[in-house]
C-alpha cells in the first residue's frame, strides 16, 4: 500500500485539495459575503424607492383629493352664481317688459283720446258748418235777430254761475 505509487497519488491529491480547499474556501466566503451584501444594499434601496415612491404617491393621491375638492367648490359656486344672475336677469327682463307694456298701453290710450278728439272736432266743424248752412239758407233776418239775443241771454247766464 505505502508502496503503491496510486497511494501516495491519492494521498497528495487529498493533501493538495486540503491545503487549497481553505484558502479557496476564505475567497468564496468572501466573495460571497461581498455579493450578499451588495445584495442586501441594493434591497434596502429598493425599499428606500418603495417607501419614497409610496410618499409621492399618497402627497399626490392628497393633491388630487384637494384638487377634486375645489373642483367640487368651484362647480357648486358657479352653479350657485348662475342661479343668482339668472334671476337677476329674468327679474330686469320682466320688469323691461312690464315697463314696455305701460308704455305701450300709454300710446295706445294718447292715440285713442288723440283720435277721438280729431274725430269730436271734426265732427264738431262739420256740424257747426252744417248747421251754419241750414241756419244761413232757412232763417229771415227777424229769426237771425231773435236767435242771436236768445244766445247772448244764455251766455251771460252761463257765465254768472
Amino acid at each position: 500500500m505505502f508502496a503503491d505509487p496510486q497511494f501516495w497519488v491519492a494521498v497528495s491529491f487529498i493533501l493538495f485539495i486540503a491545503a487549497i480547499f481553505n484558502p479557496v474556501r476564505k475567497i468564496l466566503a468572501s466573495s460571497l459575503d461581498a455579493q450578499i451584501n451588495d445584495i442586501k444594499n441594493k434591497i434596502d434601496e429598493v425599499e428606500n424607492l418603495k417607501n419614497e415612491a409610496q410618499k409621492t404617491l399618497d402627497e399626490i393621491k392628497d393633491r388630487e383629493a384637494r384638487v377634486e375638492k375645489e373642483i367640487q367648490n368651484l362647480k357648486s359656486e358657479s352653479e350657485k352664481k348662475i342661479a343668482e344672475l339668472k334671476d337677476i336677469y329674468s327679474t330686469k327682463l320682466s320688469d323691461q317688459i312690464e315697463k314696455r307694456e305701460i308704455l305701450a298701453n300709454n300710446k295706445i290710450e294718447q292715440l285713442v283720446r288723440d283720435t277721438n278728439n280729431s274725430l269730436k272736432n271734426y265732427i264738431t266743424s262739420v256740424a257747426i258748418e252744417a248747421t251754419r248752412n241750414v241756419l244761413l239758407q232757412n232763417l229771415s233776418k227777424e229769426k237771425k235777430a231773435a236767435l242771436i239775443d236768445e244766445s247772448i241771454t244764455v251766455f251771460n247766464s252761463v257765465l254768472k254761475n
